[in-house]
This record gives C-alpha cells, structure tokens and sequence, in this order.
C-alpha cells in the first residue's frame, strides 16, 4: 500500500489549501537533497512532492479523496461517464458492458481509504476498460485502455535525466518499471511506456502507461517553461562596484558578472544555461541580484559603513543623489 498523501504531509484530511501548501513547504525544506545528507531524504523529498500535487490541486484531491491510490487508474472523464452510463473506451451503455458493480467510494470505506465493496476495483475496471469478464457481449479483440499517472521528479533529474525505479499500484499488486527520464522534460510532458496499460480482451493488446511529468517545488529554482531563476545574493560593495559571482545551477556553478551599480531584482540573463531542449533551443538561466548584508559587523567594518553614510549623498527612497 503507497502511503496516505496526508499522512505523507502531517495533514488531516480537511486541511485547508493554505495548510497543505504550508506543510509542503516545510517539509521540502527539511528533505530537500541540498541541505540533508541523509541517504534516505531524497526518496522522502520525491514522496513529499509527489502528496503535493496531488492535495493542491482540488480536482485531483477530490478524485484521491474518493478512490484513494486508484485514483491514478481512472479515466479524467471518469464521473461524467459514470453519470452518462456510458464505458471508458467501449461505449456500452450502463447495465451492460459498462456496468459498475459494487463500488464504494469514499474515506474509511473497506480497503482502507477510497476502498471498495462487493465485485472490488477489478470488476471496476473489468466493466470500463474492456478487459476480462466485464468485456461480455463484445465481438472480436478489444484493446486495452490507455492508462496515466503522475511522476514526481526534481528539477536536477529533469535537467540531467537518467533511469530510475517506479512503482506503482496495479489491480494484482504493485508493479515496478525501469523508467528513462529524458534530459530537459518539462512540467506536464508525458512519458510513454508502450504495452504497459490496462490489459486487452479477446486477443485484443493492452494498451500504454503514460507517466506525466511533474516537477516539484524547488527551494532554489524557479522555473518557467524551460526558463530557469534563481536568486543570486551579492554583498553592498558587489553590487556597487561591480564583480564576478557563482551561480549554482542545475547543471553545475557557472560565473556572472554582476555589474556595478546593481540593485536588488536587477535579473541577469545566462543565455543557454536553463532547461536542455532535445528538439530545439536550451532555456536560459536568470540569476536575479538580493543584496545582503551582514547580520553583525566588526568594529572596523561599522567604521567603514559610518563613513560611507557620512560622505554618500545618495538617497535610496529617491534612487538618485541628495
């Protein structure tokens, strides 16, 4: 059994959208890859993500809410066609072929969350995917039905790509694939495991396993499209008189120059270096300037800054000389 979302997040089951978000970020700064060393954090850091966009999208929390791991297995158009009577990819109306037998549905049903009664998730989907005895009264072969699920993935695999183990839950247990990741995938793009969807009928083949992509929150990186953004902390005198500054990315550290006179939000363009696109141009990389300064100054350097706002006639509410 995968882990409940919520429990996965410290959350009860009528948490707030505000509350979910706030548990996701906690925890994703306490996982996160970059800043805990345990062998262990980045499995939970993925397992955090992937509970995330699951609860913080309310039509996806809903469908879990009621189907509970399942919910992956469902068609998007899943209850409009239980309303209509009508079959996934059959067409046979309700009390036929696409008759739902003994489903319950709901939190604390049998099963645990979102089980199921009588007849179980297998006659479910027996009678809306075309597959085993649910598929009585059909002629010839039938295919099987295209199935989807989502894959948490962190913006350094997306951006490196690589091969990686998933498991997830099928109506005879839980089934583990070798899954590639190609360098550069984006948010929403689909990844297509042929054969490996619902079971076909009749001779007829199965169908594939589409794993969309989505990308966790990151603490740094801030993507848009294959656009990257992150903040790039720069000392006063740096942002004054100009210098030369790392910049960690997903791909490595990389040098920007930081030119004189910057201001805080001033974003500096590193053409190339965001997200890798196999069929065309890479992202690029903003690094955007934040200038800190220090928590405690020694005596010599508190002498240096008075003497600074003694001689400077700069105002900064006016961003121009007094």
């Amino acid at each position: 059994m995968a882990r409940d979302y919520y429990e996965v997040l410290g959350v009860g089951r009528g948490a707030s959208a505000e509350e979910i978000q706030q548990a996701y970020r906690r925890l994703a700064r306490r996982y996160h890859p970059d800043v805990n060393a345990d062998p262990a954090a980045e499995e939970r850091f993925k397992e955090v993500g992937e509970a995330y966009h699951v609860l913080s999208d309310p039509k996806t929390r809903a469908r879990y809410d009621r189907f509970g791991e399942d919910f992956r297995r469902l068609p998007e158009d899943f209850d409009e066609r239980v309303a209509a009577g009508v079959g996934a990819d059959t067409g046979w109306a309700r009390g036929g072929g696409g008759r739902v037998r003994g489903v319950r549905v709901g939190p604390g049903g049998t099963g645990g969350p979102g089980g199921f009664g009588a007849g179980g998730f297998e006659d479910l989907f027996g009678d809306f995917f075309g597959a085993g005895r649910g598929a009585r009264g059909a002629t010839g072969p039938i295919p099987g039905a295209d199935q989807e699920a989502e894959l948490a993935v962190t913006v350094e695999e997306a951006y490196r790509g690589g091969r990686r183990r998933v498991a997830l839950a099928g109506p005879d247990g839980p089934r583990s694939y070798q899954v590639t990741i190609p360098p550069g995938v984006v948010d929403g793009q689909r990844i297509r495991l042929a054969g490996e969807g619902g079971r076909g009928s009749s001779g007829g083949a199965a169908g594939d396993l589409y794993l969309r992509v989505r990308l966790a929150p990151h603490p740094r990186y801030r993507l848009r499209g294959r656009d990257i953004s992150v903040t790039l902390p720069v000392a006063p005198w740096e942002a004054a008189l100009g210098a030369t500054a790392p910049v960690t990315t997903p791909g490595g550290e990389v040098k920007v120059h930081v030119p004189a006179g910057s201001s805080t939000g001033r974003r500096l363009r590193l053409r190339g270096e965001g997200m890798p696109n196999r069929a065309g141009a890479p992202g690029d990389l903003y690094a955007e300037v934040s200038i800190a300064v220090p928590a405690t100054l020694t005596e010599r350097e508190g002498a240096l800054f008075q003497e600074l706002a003694t001689v400077s006639d700069f105002d900064p509410r006016e961003g121009r000389a007094r």
